[in-house]
């Protein structure tokens, strides 16, 4: 194999498990690699570290796959035990009959960096995010046929991400056949209908599963403002957890339609129990300020702001506004479910977003619950970049701190 020689110093992190290597790190590439392929990788001295795949074209130019010398990553073996152990951790997700929606594989963390795979049902979805896993797209696409005998597999691959690869975006139907345009999954026994083809991210935000049960169970007895609803799963927990009343907002007509169908599958009427508003979230919340509308629970889980760091600057600030609308709206004792899926904004950045927006609110806040990612989106100590989503919750305050009882 080509041998990844790395600069002085720079062995720590791989050393450490971390599965990036960038391409600073690197000094010298010796033998013929191409994009894709398998490499060594040694330190300044030549001693053997790891293994990985290579990329020239992105600022990663080597993702980690083993720091094991005598574990063959070219062989099939090796992404099926992968594949495999995966879906062992998530046996519990498997074995209950009031979930059919989560996460097999989250690249990195479950040791295959680059692939995403969601179980949606009889269905799958999947996304090859990098080089290595595109390159071994047919291989991957087997293994999961042979693994978990699936109707369908819906290819993903359409995330941005992919462009820093070299590669470009795809979607469609990769294996066997399409889901049905009314597919339903359960989640805590509630039914959600998704989109695998045309729905955001790979068809349902099942990484919010855990933080929609907990909000849920907050919601008796209040009026809840659920903005940036996409299909309306946290208005859905709201009233199930016995909501008066619950306002989706969405920049999408169509999100909005499929969060009143969620609704009526569950029982509830859209007509009595709650309303849908199709806006600019920032422009309609403003219109309720402005109106001096209030509510008992605020939910903010805006799309992803920061997608580079070039970004990160507007995003604090978009953040910020946000949330200071957010708690303009919520009554005294009223509480605030906020998130971020930006991974570039830290969970301590975020809070002091959450916490400069209350002192320009005029607002007092206490955490009740620090929120994050389910746990079939596992984060490795050794690659803490594999945490991406943060939420507070927050009982609020006026500014001399009084709060009526929940």
């Amino acid at each position: 194999m080509t041998t990844i020689h790395l600069q002085p110093g720079k062995d720590k992190p791989v050393r450490q498990r971390h599965p990036w290597i960038f391409s600073g790190a690197v000094a010298r590439v010796d033998g013929p690699a191409a994009p894709g392929d398998l490499v060594e990788v040694v330190d300044a001295q030549g001693a053997w570290l790891a293994r990985g795949y290579y990329n020239p074209r992105s600022q990663i130019v080597v993702r980690l796959l083993t720091w094991e010398r005598g574990e063959a990553a070219d062989r099939a073996d090796f992404w099926r035990w992968r594949l495999a152990a995966a879906a062992a951790r998530r046996t519990d997700l498997r074995m209950n009959p009031a979930l059919t929606a989560y996460r097999l594989v989250y690249a990195e963390s479950d040791g295959l960096p680059g692939l995403i795979v969601d179980r949606y049902g009889d269905w799958l979805t999947v996304q090859f995010l990098t080089l290595g896993v595109e390159v071994r797209r047919e291989l991957l696409l087997g293994l999961l046929v042979e693994l978990f005998a699936p109707r369908g597999i819906v290819e993903r691959s359409d995330a941005a991400v992919r462009r820093q690869e070299g590669l470009p975006l795809h979607s469609g139907l990769a294996w066997g056949e399409p889901p049905p345009s009314d597919l339903e999954v359960l989640e805590h026994g509630l039914r959600f209908p998704v989109d695998l083809a045309g729905g955001q991210k790979t068809g349902f935000y099942v990484d919010q599963r855990e933080n929609r049960r907990i909000v849920g169970a907050r919601a008796a007895g209040r009026t809840v403002l659920n903005a940036f609803s996409f299909t309306g799963a946290f208005g859905v927990y709201a009233l199930a957890g016995g909501a008066d009343h619950v306002t989706n907002v969405d920049s999408s007509f169509e999100a909005l339609t499929g969060a009143e169908a969620a609704l009526r599958m569950n029982g509830f009427d859209p007509d009595h129990q709650a309303e849908s508003i199709c806006g600019d979230v920032f422009q309609v919340l403003r219109s309720f300020r402005d109106a001096g509308r209030q509510f008992d629970l605020v939910i903010l889980d805006p799309p992803k702001f920061a997608r580079n760091k070039a970004e990160l600057d507007g995003a604090a600030r978009g953040y910020k506004d946000i949330n200071w609308l957010g708690l303009r709206l919520l009554k005294p004792g009223g509480l605030l479910a906020t998130f971020s899926c930006s991974g570039l904004v830290t969970p301590d950045l975020f809070q002091k977003i959450v916490f400069g927006a209350s002192v320009d609110a005029g607002r007092e806040a206490q955490i009740l619950a620090k929120l994050s990612q389910g746990p079939d989106h596992p984060i490795l100590l050794s690659f803490p970049e594999g945490e991406y989503l943060k939420g507070l919750l927050c009982r609020v305050m006026d500014a001399c701190g009084s709060a009526s009882s929940e």
